[in-house]
């Protein structure tokens, strides 16, 4: 089996970027020699900070041929008036490197048919260089020496092997070859590869473990045999171990430990000293589950020296835990009101207005929300409350030591200086969902404030003209959009959003805005056009949206589902072309069927709202779906007869909007 080695040696890259490179060359690579026909097994990937690598097992000596049919001139341009080939003709010809007389005429069009034969492998993969690596792109760029080359970090060395022969290419200065790097520390000397098949397993011996999966595996083993010795619980938090893998090339797990005075600190406190700044695993006491004053960290080489590696982990952290513990005592000393007053000098944007400018639009949108919740009049005393202080530890410095610990310390100073645990939990909660998939508030009140907090930064923003544009979005205001709908979907709050926000500047933009982070929620359970008809209604009800979308897509595939559509589209079709100002007069009614779609119109109509958004569904379905085939089959629309025509365009128009309240199925697709 003949394997293709590409090694990438750079400075060290940021631990967050590693991933996402060695996935890009990946798939660079998978694109470059399928465009080229080269048949291969499968492609294995390897990364350190200091190296980007990919294995292509199975690689074919030569691409596939290929039979190639080219479409050239048209007939009745191919010949001059004494019938010879034109000038078109004998330039097609000479660019296909074919003779015109070779050409085949089929539908009045002259094609070169031709076949190429395939390539060597070795020859091909010689553009590697500019068809692979020169192709990344990444977040962030580093430019060296004298020239306009970007990477993500500066090239080292490259290594480009097929099987044991070099495969010759050159970035800048850099020539491919077979000479690898060890460990930086343990192995620090050049490494010549013999094979390619050999690759891991030679740099295994000089220190390196190039598979990441192997390395974190490794990782984990070693940190939870520490715990284990010590009688310890230890979360390996996924990102943490993403992180630390990304961090080193020979993992050597060890403990540190801390003076456990400062245990009397907020547990969250020590865990961001720990976890966030310095990228430690926190442990506990596997049968009080408290924390202790130790970690486990990971050093990027063996255990050689490593007690002096564990006095400088220790020593980098006390000095944090010591800042910590001083801004926890000097905080504590601060009046909540004080700091509020102070927040009116902070900006919150420019063109916004300041921090308490922002609180106050808040605590005006919380106030609707908590009608729209349902909460008690105690939830509404405190949501009012919270809105009323909940940015004020922004200001102590806690917070500006470690930013991550913004609405965590709030609820604790908040807890300190007496205020409810409603309000206090509420300060902390506004703050999420922090990701996509991050948890959501738990209170009542957490979720109105946390929503009346994104809904007016969503407002403000788009009102000052401040709107994301493609994949710029400064502000985050799509991580804003989708912790609001998420909060909306989780509390079942049941209202249209379009009443909060149609007044504003920009309003149309913002709605349109909001329908497309709900279709990003839906995209990977519904189908596109689905979603599509079900954003095209006319309010902005989130909960009835996501709903109706859900249950259309689940009815997809039965067999009443494409008739349905199909009439309903016929009635909504009929009344977007036509412009209809009447009134529904059964008087004029000449058959049965407008009768009886009429009857039934006004009696569902009743009811309608009081329905399941699945039997509206089946009610569209089993109810409608007859009746409207009927009355086609029975009733002319477009009469001579004015007052007719119009009476029949009314009726349509009714079961239209009525059927139109869940979506717009013309938009639904059937064939």
């Amino acid at each position: 089996m003949t394997n293709y080695l590409l090694e990438i040696g750079l400075e060290e890259m940021p631990a967050h970027l590693v991933t996402p490179a060695v996935e890009q060359l990946e798939t660079r690579m998978t694109a470059f020699l399928q465009e080229n026909r080269v048949d291969f097994t499968r492609i294995l990937k390897f990364s350190t900070p200091r190296r980007l690598a990919v294995l292509v097992e199975g690689i074919a000596e030569k691409s596939q041929a290929m039979d190639e049919e080219v479409k050239g001139p048209a007939a009745k341009i191919a010949k001059d008036a004494e019938g010879n080939w034109s000038k078109a003709i004998q330039g097609f010809s000479r660019g296909q490197g074919v003779n015109p007389d070779d050409l085949q005429l089929k539908d009045d069009y002259y094609f070169a048919e031709k076949h190429i034969e395939g390539l060597p492998t070795c020859e091909i993969l010689t553009k590697v260089g500019d068809e692979v690596i020169s192709k990344m792109t990444f977040s962030t760029y580093m430019k060296w020496g004298n020239n306009d080359f970007l990477f993500i970090r500066p090239i080292q060395w490259l290594v480009s092997l097929l099987d044991t022969e070099i495969v010759p290419f050159q970035i800048l200065d850099v020539k491919a070859g077979r000479t690898s790097r060890g460990h930086r520390f343990l192995a620090n000397r050049e490494v010549v590869l013999v094979d390619a098949k050999f690759y891991e397993k030679a740099l295994q011996d000089e220190y390196v473990i190039v598979y990441a999966p192997a390395r974190k595996f490794i990782i984990a083993e070693q940190i939870m045999k520490k715990a284990d010795e010590n009688n310890w619980e230890v979360e390996l938090h996924s990102d943490l171990l993403e992180e630390v893998n990304n961090l080193v090339e020979w993992p050597t797990a060890f403990v540190g430990s801390f003076d456990p005075k400062y245990l009397e600190l907020p547990e969250e406190v020590l865990i961001t000293s720990m976890r966030d700044n310095q990228r430690y695993f926190e442990v506990f006491e596997a049968e009080t589950h408290k924390l202790v004053p130790n970690f486990i960290a990971v050093r990027n080489g063996n255990e050689e020296f490593i007690e002096n590696v564990i006095a400088g982990n220790e020593k980098v952290l006390v000095a944090r835990l010591e800042d910590a513990k001083f801004f926890w005592e000097e905080d504590q000393k601060l009046k909540i009101d004080v700091l509020v007053d102070k927040l009116s000098a902070i900006t919150f944007h420019a063109k916004i207005g300041s921090l308490s400018d922002h609180m106050d639009r808040t605590r005006i949108l919380a106030a609707q929300l908590a009608d729209v919740a349902k909460l008690s009049p105690t939830e509404k005393i405190d949501v009012l409350r919270a809105a009323e202080i909940y940015k004020f530890d922004l200001l102590t410095g806690m917070v500006n030591e470690f930013d991550e610990l913004q609405g965590v310390m709030g609820e604790k100073y908040a807890l300190l200086a007496g205020e409810n645990p409603n309000v206090a939990a509420a300060i902390r909660e506004h703050y999420l969902p922090t990701s996509a998939d991050g948890a959501l508030p738990v209170t009542k009140v957490g979720a109105v404030l946390a929503a009346a907090d994104k809904l007016d930064s969503l407002i403000s923003f788009f009102a000052a003209g401040l709107i994301p544009s493609g994949s710029n979005d400064p502000y985050a205001l799509r991580r804003a959009t989708a912790g609001l709908l998420h909060i909306i979907e989780a509390q079942n709050w049941n209202f249209d959003l379009a009443e909060f926000i149609s007044s504003g500047k920009n309003a149309d933009q913002l709605m349109d805005f909001i329908k497309g982070r709900i279709a990003k929620m839906l995209e990977n359970e519904v189908r596109g056009d689905i979603i599509d008809a079900a954003l095209a209604v006319d309010q902005l009800n989130v909960l009835q949206i996501l709903d109706n979308a859900r249950v259309i897509d689940d009815h997809k595939a039965h067999e009443a589902f494409k008739p349905a559509v199909e009439a309903v589209s016929r009635v909504i079709n009929i009344v977007k072309k036509n412009e209809v100002t009447s009134a529904i007069d059964s008087g004029l009614f000449e058959s049965s069927a407008e009768t009886a779609l009429y009857e039934f119109l006004q009696k569902t109509s009743q009811n309608w709202q009081n329905l399941t958004t699945d039997d509206k569904f089946r009610t569209i379905v089993h109810g409608f779906t007859p009746l409207i085939s009927a009355f086609f089959e029975e009733v002319m629309v477009m009469v001579d007869d004015t007052a007719l025509k119009n009476n029949r365009l009314a009726l349509l128009k009714a079961v239209s909007d009525l059927t139109g309240t869940m979506a717009d199925f013309s938009l639904i697709l059937t064939k």
